[in-house]
């Protein structure tokens, strides 16, 4: 009856589930109808793969016993404040996208119904979202450990859970303390600067200390190591308690459950009924003007491509949605920057950890970098009716975007050039095989939106971004094996290949140009 009674909170709630229901169905079948069966398969698929490489891992660890030990803890607990940093990162921008993302909330405030319910949901919508992408990460791994070690793994589930109102409630407080400190203007690129160094700190932080002390960029043997162990409490202090609250001891899970649940509730309570002043305040960013002064400088004759080139170069650097995604990327330069400058010379530490993460990460920047130029364009009517070449835009786009990697990585491959040069054209041609294949992936499920509607251009079809993570990581796997000289790369190569092919496949029948 309460979803059904319209108004209530339960009526919203439904409200949202189907549009969101809606939307992910829209984005992983590529817009076309008729494939629901083919995307629960695909799902179940990777649910299937996802559980055989946790089984994989986990195993040796299964088989010797895990014991509750201060190691254990302390594994726990990093994984824990890595979640929370990371969920922290997805809530602030997701606050932020509410606030500046108009789509219905026009006909919102404007309609005979509580504002406070439905902003409400909306911020329990906040949570689960950034709630669900971490169980889906880690739900393989609890799966395995409640088969195959203990049933009480399980209780992992509700305290991600918690993680998720703890990392939402401190996101709305710094989102809206910024917003009444800064202004509504300031906001929108603080707020992403903000969300970027939240969500990549922690993990930045965890791997240069596991680098300056262990040699190693692995975040696991850090937090088990010596050094670790030795500075922490005792195994019987309160310090563990999240930890214990995963393990299954029911105090401990009760108190940190219920004072998740509790905070959250709270911060509901206290800037729901804030949250329609401040997208009222957020709405005049968009139609305030800046009143240049005129400038003497004259326009200079030059190529079509070079003046498409920098207008797509223009474009990206005056976005203002963008800065989280670059710089979160460029973050993650920086430990495999920091370890080869440690272990300057040696081939192993860079063939190992530098190519792969240096890979990677300029594929998913690549992937980022596309989308925007190419499903971003704020004016396509005006593009399609110059006088140019449709392929000449096109190429502009992604020769902006290439350029725009090139700038990026160039710092590092040089000072890998200087320590091994093999190393440093494994690494550009990864590089270069990365970003190219990300750009093409977006050039197939490409989608015009303007700018402005930031809640549309951030709804890429799944199938994109899956494939995007995908094609990143094996070219990443194939450098790797390069790098140590094994002709098992040739596995990840054809997968990689494979990821394309099939991205190609799901594209859009009639992308919109």
């Amino acid at each position: 009856m309460a979803f059904s009674q319209t108004g209530t909170i339960g009526w919203f709630a439904r409200h949202e589930f189907n549009l969101s229901w809606r939307d992910f169905m829209r984005m992983m079948s590529g817009g076309k109808p008729g494939r629901e069966k083919t995307v629960i398969g695909v799902l179940i698929l990777t649910a299937i793969v996802m559980h055989i490489i946790a089984f994989a891992v986990l195993k040796p660890a299964i088989e010797t016993g895990i014991d509750p030990d201060k190691s254990l803890f302390s594994l726990l607990t990093g994984g824990l404040l890595l979640t929370i940093s990371l969920m922290m990162s997805q809530a602030m921008e997701l606050v932020t996208r509410a606030f500046y993302s108009r789509s219905d909330l026009d006909l919102i405030l404007s309609s005979p119904v509580s504002v406070k319910r439905l902003f409400a949901v909306r911020i329990g919508a906040i949570a689960s979202t950034t709630t669900a992408l971490s169980m889906l990460l880690c739900g393989s791994a609890i799966n395995v450990l409640a088969i195959f070690d203990s049933a009480n793994w399980l209780y992992a589930y509700p305290i991600i859970l918690a993680c998720g109102f703890l990392a939402t409630s401190i996101s709305l407080a710094l989102t809206i303390l910024m917003f009444r400190t800064l202004g509504a203007k300031r906001t929108r690129l603080a707020s992403q600067i903000v969300a970027a160094v939240v969500g990549a700190s922690f993990i930045i932080g965890i791997q240069l200390a596991a680098i300056a002390s262990i040699g190693s960029i692995s975040r696991l043997e850090f937090l088990q190591s010596d050094m670790i162990i030795n500075l922490t409490p005792d195994a019987e202090s309160w310090f563990w308690v999240p930890a214990r609250a995963v393990l299954g001891e029911m105090n401990a899970f009760i108190a940190v459950f219920c004072a998740a649940v509790l905070l959250f509730v709270g911060a509901i309570y206290v800037f729901a009924g804030s949250f329609a002043q401040h997208v009222v305040s957020a709405a005049g960013v968009n139609f305030t003007t800046t009143n240049h002064k005129a400038s003497r400088r004259t326009f200079k004759r030059t190529t079509m491509r070079t003046a498409l080139r920098h207008k797509e170069w223009t474009l990206l650097l005056r976005d203002h949605w963008l800065l989280s995604q670059t710089l979160m990327q460029i973050l993650y330069l920086v430990p495999p920057a920091f370890m080869l400058w440690q272990g300057f010379g040696n081939a192993g530490v860079i063939g190992v950890v530098v190519v792969p993460v240096l890979v990677m990460a300029s594929g998913q920047l690549s992937g980022g970098l596309a989308w925007l130029a190419i499903s971003g364009e704020d004016a396509p009517d005006l593009v399609e009716t110059a006088p140019v070449v449709r392929g000449a835009v096109i190429r502009a786009k992604i020769e902006a975007v290439l350029g725009a990697i090139a700038i990026v990585v160039s710092p590092i491959i040089l000072l890998m050039a200087i320590a091994d040069i093999q190393m440093a054209v494994i690494a550009l041609a990864g590089i270069a095989a990365a970003s190219v294949s990300a750009t093409c992936i977006q050039l197939w499920f490409r989608s015009q939106a303007k700018r402005s509607n930031f809640r549309r251009r951030q709804t890429s079809s799944k199938i994109a971004t899956l494939a995007e993570a995908f094609s990143s990581i094996l070219w990443a796997g194939t450098a790797a094996l390069l790098a140590a000289g094994s002709w098992l790369l040739l596995v990840p190569m054809i997968l990689a290949l494979m990821v394309l092919w099939t991205a190609r496949s799901f594209r859009p029948e009639t992308p919109l140009n």
